[in-house]
């Protein structure tokens, strides 16, 4: 079963030696970010800073940090474990249900995933409405120095679609302008966004919610890119293997996670922007001030006990990667439903999740890793992804050097690379134009006569296996390390 609430994941990380608590006081303004950044970058664990100077909240950092804590994260020993049944799980929600339920008997925490209403929750203990509501009696950090000001970075963003009623759990930053409003970071493309577009042409104000720390795997969820149709709620309480409680809103008509720590109730007002950033992001650059929609709060509520959790962006390494890397390792087999020929797939953490993907393909026809890059760029967020290298199926696309060594070695620069036109991320300050820009995919497959290469491809060195057997065997004897 899943962590019921945030303090019991904390309890879990302490537990396993993932987990320390600073003790000394240590300041929110780009003090917590310094200590975090040089802690993540050295592979070091999630950090509960106790004394925030000002406030009565401690914050909790890093807490994804590392593969390790993903997988206790999903309570998996390894990623690949959960994988096959996440794909089970998004087959069957995306083709009704209930019927697939009768079909899947095998995977019984299917039947315990839906979200039970409870009447009282601990996120409401403590309650804050109107005009005393006060956003600065929350630590929020002030990342990097350029920042625009102090920023919400580990919320779940709850809102409804104004006509289907169809229910979006996003991960959007919240610049914090004063006591009562914060910036809504929607990238178009975003489901936010989306009921946003819908509740302006209606000329409505759109409800939303803000859940700060809810339990792990609504927090995962709100991460993963998810079809359209799949809740993220629902997906919360399949990887727990149990419902995610919720509870309704004081002010606003959206249920929340009722074991949160801290929630904000409060709506979006249609055409009414404000200039939000600049953000120091994940590509290790600052994203630029734009304008951006206004998140008015109409309540905070939170548990007495509350824990304030928060996360940063930067020059990778940094926490965001490695849920990134989970999420990789998590849908791949569903990649590979679309498109079986994937033997494996990379996506390095200095690419920052879509400027750089390494695929392995069991390629069977000319063209072929062609077909797979357009492919990709056809596949939801991947149509994000700036550079696509595919290589033949042997290639170890998680070794770097590997690669690096192939793509150096089978590529034709005027015959293999491909440009194409289309989506690029909000944040390819690259581009020339903001959404729209161009990509690259690069094939370093073996080109056989089909695809005009007459000449022989010559074999990889390699030694003879029965040498090598017999070396093995030697080897002990030699004296070398």
């Amino acid at each position: 079963m899943g962590y019921r609430h945030l303090q019991e994941f904390i309890h879990r990380l302490e537990r396993a030696g993932e987990l320390v608590r600073i003790k000394e006081p240590v300041s929110p303004y780009l003090q917590i970010t310094e200590i975090t950044d040089r802690v993540c970058k050295a592979g070091g664990p999630a950090l509960l800073f106790e004394q925030v100077p000002g406030y009565d909240l401690p914050v909790l950092m890093n807490a994804f940090g590392s593969l390790t804590r993903m997988c206790l994260t999903l309570e998996v020993d390894s990623l690949d474990d959960i994988a096959v049944e996440i794909l089970s799980f998004l087959e069957a929600e995306a083709n009704t249900l209930i019927k697939k339920l009768q079909l899947l008997p095998k995977l019984a925490r299917l039947g315990r995933m839906f979200p039970k209403t409870v009447s009282k929750a601990p996120c409401q203990e403590v309650v804050y409405t109107g005009e005393q509501v006060d956003l600065r009696t929350i630590p929020v950090l002030h990342c990097w120095p350029q920042d625009g000001g102090p920023f919400i970075t580990l919320p779940a963003v709850i809102s409804h679609h104004p006509e289907t009623g169809k229910r979006n759990v996003g991960m959007y930053r919240l610049q914090v302008y004063d006591g009562r409003t914060t910036g809504m970071h929607w990238h178009r493309h975003k489901g936010g966004a989306q009921h946003y577009r819908v509740a302006s042409a209606k000329g409505e104000n759109l409800p939303v919610a803000v859940a700060i720390g809810p339990d792990p795997a609504v927090t995962y969820a709100a991460t993963a890119p998810l079809p359209e149709d799949i809740d993220e709620i629902i997906f919360a309480g399949f990887l727990r293997g149990e419902p995610v409680e919720m509870v309704n809103c004081l002010t606003q008509p959206v249920m929340v996670p009722a074991e949160s720590q801290i929630v904000l109730e409060g709506y979006v007002a249609p055409g009414e922007l404000r200039r939000e950033g600049p953000f120091g992001d994940h590509t290790g650059y600052y994203s630029l001030a734009d304008d951006y929609p206004v998140f008015h709060v109409t309540a905070l509520t939170r548990r007495r006990d509350a824990i304030y959790p928060a996360t940063i962006v930067g020059r990778p390494p940094m926490e965001d990667c490695f849920i990134a890397k989970a999420t990789e390792r998590i849908f791949l087999p569903l990649m590979k439903k679309t498109l079986p020929e994937i033997v494996d797939l990379n996506l390095p953490v200095e690419g920052v999740f879509h400027n750089l993907a390494f695929v392995s393909i069991d390629k069977r026809y000319p063209g072929h890793a062609r077909k797979v890059m357009h492919a990709f760029w056809g596949l939801g967020q991947m149509m994000f992804t700036k550079i696509i290298v595919v290589f033949d199926r042997e290639v170890d696309v998680q070794d770097l050097s590997q690669v690096l060594w192939r793509l150096g070695n089978n590529v034709d620069p005027k015959r293999d690379v491909v440009f194409a036109e289309g989506p690029v991320d909000v944040l390819d300050h690259a581009s020339p134009l903001p959404h729209y820009g161009s990509k690259m995919g690069i094939d370093a497959t073996r080109k056989g006569p089909e695809e005009g290469f007459t000449r022989e491809w010559p074999p990889v060195i390699d030694m003879d296996p029965e040498v090598k057997r017999k070396v093995d065997e030697l080897w002990p004897k030699l004296g070398l390390a």
